[in-house]
């Protein structure tokens, strides 16, 4: 198991982890030191353990925000989701328009057959 040693808010700690899994310790502990930082600008110094604790507050905070944000997004797809989509393909002709078309065209073939009718005679 490996263990490295991460610093947060200017102080070192040994911490073991998951073979593979250096990265992402090393990410959560840059995360918490991003947060310790301006806490000990801040106050200055700090109990290791409260200025821990603090930073994890911070963090923890964050998160809840980010939490809450993502279930409104989640309920917003799917309320997105659940509606009809449109189709472009097949577009909705009124009716009257249809009647309307069909009657021309019944025209126009009533004049060409006259038209037949004149030519053959």
């Amino acid at each position: 198991m490996p263990e490295l040693e991460v610093m947060i808010g200017g102080k070192g700690f040994q911490v073991a982890c998951q073979a593979g899994e250096e990265h992402f310790l090393r990410s959560a502990a840059a995360m918490l030191d991003a947060e310790a930082q301006p806490l000990i600008a801040q106050l200055g110094r700090l109990p290791e353990a409260k200025m821990l604790l603090m930073a994890g507050l911070m963090l923890a905070d964050k998160t809840a925000a980010v939490e809450d944000e993502l279930r409104l997004l989640r309920a917003r797809v799917a309320e997105l989701e659940a509606r009809p989509v449109a189709t472009r393909d097949v577009p909705v002709v009124p009716q009257q328009v249809t009647e309307t078309l069909a009657e021309i065209a019944a025209r126009a073939e009533a004049m060409a057959a006259k038209v037949e009718e004149q030519v053959r005679a």
